[in-house]
């Protein structure tokens, strides 16, 4: 199996979360979820409120970060994602920004 397997299974989240997400342990939030599931990334403010959340690894295990986010136990709530797309690698370990 290998390396084509894991091309296979392994995809990057992007999703931009709208709310009341700044401030409010969010990002610390979202990185303990992401950490749980195993998945490498990041969480970042951005200028305008929102919360940029990139994850890669497992597809099931983006979708349940995704679920999560989507949850009533997260400080926030997601409007929409913006693109599935394949892993592209390079992510070691998951950031808050």
């Amino acid at each position: 199996m290998g390396n084509v397997s894991e091309e296979v299974t392994h995809i990057r989240l992007t999703a931009w979360v709208h709310g009341r997400v700044q401030g409010v342990g969010f990002r610390w939030w979202t990185r303990s979820r992401a950490l749980e599931l195993g998945l490498a990334g990041s969480a970042a403010n951005l200028a305008d409120g929102r919360v940029e959340v990139i994850a890669e690894g497992v597809r099931d295990h983006c979708a349940r970060l995704l679920a999560a986010l989507r949850s009533g136990e997260s400080p926030g709530s997601v409007d929409h994602v913006e693109r599935w797309s394949p892993a592209k690698g390079g992510l070691r370990g998951f950031v808050e920004r």
